[in-house]
């Protein structure tokens, strides 16, 4: 019992980087905004967190590089895609390889860096429950923050004037615009903040995670976030659910691995990205339910002289 128990708490800090990533790729959705390069800014935030608790030895300053980072990337895409109406998804690519690329370049002198002593977290009483207290209350900070930051966005989006006009940015621009909203600056606003939020996740990673740097150690969660976006119908509550799901298939690998059962370690490590294949073919078979939830203008330009 004592091994489930740690097997869901892995699953709950796998499934944390996963819920983050999605959850900034749902704002920009919600907006109307298609952006690939999750898995670029993701990179470069995982260097930047990494480089700058090296140096200042301080695991929230290191997450605030990683978010700024993310921001940055993020307002540059922004401007591409919502001012100069560049085709979002090759932009996204381009992004994607972009940040590949600089975050190997700017991480070569970090890779045989080392972190400070990684702190131990427990939550008083309650992590000294026999089973409860290793699954749930012995996590870092940011995976209850992440929890927190779910039930916010629902209220955000589906109770707030402003999340309201986010989604009408979605929905109908030219609507919104006619109403006197300025669908671009709200679009890019949305853009930075998701931005933001895979820096996060980025930073998560190297900082937390696995707590060093190594060239591509994002290994394609920025996908697998994309994906979870639309498992989950753009919604905050089932981005998490969806994240812990796909966080527990990663996890599954190395419990079977530490068991010993006998299954060869290449199909194991495939196991979340078949997973995450799995569910969007499944999804897509049924494309009205999509069209339902989807945002009715994701990737589509905004012309605001049309």
């Amino acid at each position: 019992m004592e091994s489930y128990a740690l097997l869901f708490a892995a699953t709950l800090n796998a499934g944390t980087v996963l819920a983050i990533a999605a959850l900034g790729l749902l704002i920009n959705e919600k907006a109307g905004i298609v952006n690939l390069g999750a898995e670029g800014m993701m990179l470069c935030a995982a260097v930047a967190g990494f480089a700058t608790v090296v140096h200042t030895g301080n695991d929230w300053i290191g997450f605030a590089a990683g978010m700024g980072a993310g921001a940055v990337l993020a307002f540059l895409f922004g401007l591409l895609v919502i001012w100069l109406n560049t085709n979002q998804y090759a932009t996204g690519l381009a992004l994607s390889l972009f940040g590949a690329g600089f975050s190997a370049f700017a991480g070569i002198k970090y890779v045989q860096e080392k972190l400070p002593e990684r702190p131990h977290f427990s939550i008083p009483l309650l992590g000294d429950i026999p089973l409860l207290g290793p699954a749930l209350f012995r996590q870092h900070p940011m995976v209850y923050l992440t929890m927190a930051l779910v039930a916010w966005l629902i209220w955000f989006l589906y109770r707030s004037r402003t999340g309201l006009v986010l989604r009408s940015v979605g929905e109908s621009p030219e609507s919104a615009h006619a109403l006197g909203y300025p669908v671009r600056r709200i679009r890019l606003a949305a853009v930075v903040a998701g931005g933001a939020l895979c820096g996060l996740a980025g930073a998560y990673i190297s900082v937390v995670y696995t707590p060093l740097w190594v060239e591509g150690m994002v290994a394609g969660k920025g996908w697998i976030a994309l994906a979870l976006t639309t498992f989950a119908t753009w919604r905050p509550a089932r981005v998490l659910l969806g994240a812990y799901l796909f966080g527990g298939v990663t996890m599954l690998q190395f419990h079977f691995q530490g068991i010993g059962v006998d299954i060869p370690s290449q199909f194991l490590t495939m196991l979340p990205y078949l997973a995450t294949i799995v569910v969007l073919a499944l999804i897509s078979r049924n494309p009205a339910w999509i069209r339902i939830n989807m945002p009715a203008s994701l990737g589509k330009p905004f012309y605001p002289g049309s």
